[in-house]
């Protein structure tokens, strides 16, 4: 008999503001050929934070995996690459696929990589999508659902409206 490698719940954060819907489409079936399964929040359209730039699309996406931290950001950074993610020296820049991991089981570290992501807290287009698929779900430092938190999150700082988005699910 053999042992079944432990099962850790991620929590991926997904944005495009360049061809938005085939970048996202793309970007999920890469998704579920890596992690298999995927729950996905509403598909939310923002403007974009910190530059002038075309509207956002973003959602949250929960998987499970076997894989380690560093596996899923190699697998997430790999998928970007295919989709003509350019990795510019400005942070706040046009994106075609923006893939964060924000949280992987109730691990807080800060290298390779800060987990949980700082942006759960103060971004709505990752609260609020979070909230949606996992409100009852705590943050490992805020001790709180997601739920609650979006419930207490200023919603005046970031507009964010659901949009009509389908999942074109060419999966293999």
């Amino acid at each position: 008999m053999s042992a079944q490698a432990p099962q850790h719940l991620i929590f991926i954060s997904v944005g495009s503001n360049i061809n938005r819907e085939q970048h996202i489409n793309a970007g999920l079936d890469a998704m579920y050929a890596a992690f298999g399964e995927l729950t996905l929040s509403s598909v939310y359209e923002s403007k974009s934070v910190g530059f002038d730039g075309n509207n956002f699309y973003n959602l949250v996406v929960q998987a499970s995996t076997e894989l380690s931290i560093v596996e899923v950001v190699e697998h997430l950074k790999t998928i970007e690459t295919q989709n003509l993610r350019t990795r510019e020296s400005k942070k706040f820049a046009p994106r075609t696929l923006d893939l964060d991991l924000l949280t992987y089981d109730d691990v807080i570290i800060q290298a390779p990589m800060e987990l949980p992501r700082p942006e759960i807290l103060y971004n709505a287009f990752v609260l609020q999508p979070l909230a949606e698929i996992a409100p009852e779900v705590e943050h490992p430092l805020a001790k709180k659902s997601y739920f609650s938190l979006w419930q207490q999150y200023d919603k005046s700082q970031q507009q964010l409206w659901p949009i009509k988005f389908t999942w074109s699910a060419n999966r293999q």
